[in-house]
């Protein structure tokens, strides 16, 4: 198993761990340096776990949930290069496997373990399970969710089109009106 196409032995065999919770929920107003901190530090072990044989870029992602969960994800390449998935799409996933809620806060770094932007892709994902408050830790500092992303295709939008489900939560499901039916 070559280093240059495969994860190494040792990154499969070993997983990440969990990024635990703060046992209680949070809002925009909870985040402070600690907790950047945190999320940060979370980002960065995250990132050592990146499988990037072509670019070299590896990247890491962390957040914390509205319930205090905290999320993580690395970025996963594939030779197919439209097949590669950032790191904010595993942390999405991991968000989701683990019980859905919204995003509160959002850090991601890059191979040096310093501040990265996620992609415009990777805003718009982010959006779909982001507090409508969420903040992101940018390479400039600390901004919102609409000042990284402004004009964001969202739910709402869904709702102006007849015949359009537009799930009324993160988890994507859609929600059955008063008779039970969904989408009607």
């Amino acid at each position: 198993m070559s280093t240059d196409t495969r994860m190494s032995a040792d990154a499969a065999a070993t997983p990440a761990p969990s990024g635990g919770s703060l046992g209680h929920d949070v809002g925009p107003q909870d985040v402070d340096d600690a907790l950047w901190q945190r999320l940060t530090d979370l980002a960065r072990e995250a990132m050592t776990h990146a499988y990037a044989p072509y670019s070299r870029f590896k990247v890491g992602a962390a957040a914390v949930a509205d319930d205090g969960r905290l999320v993580s994800g690395c970025n996963v390449e594939n030779s197919g290069y439209g097949q590669t998935l950032c790191a904010e799409c595993g942390l999405v996933s991991e968000l989701v496997r683990t019980g859905g809620g919204r995003l509160v806060a959002f850090a991601c770094v890059d191979a040096r373990g310093e501040r990265c932007a996620p992609c415009g892709r990777c805003r718009q994902t982010l959006s779909e399970h982001a507090h409508p408050r969420m903040q992101l830790l940018m390479p400039a500092g600390i901004m919102t969710i609409d000042e990284v992303l402004p004009g964001r295709f969202s739910v709402e939008d869904l709702a102006l089109v007849d015949g359009a489900v537009a799930p009324a939560d993160a988890t994507g499901v859609p929600e059955p009106d008063a008779t039970g039916v969904v989408g009607s």
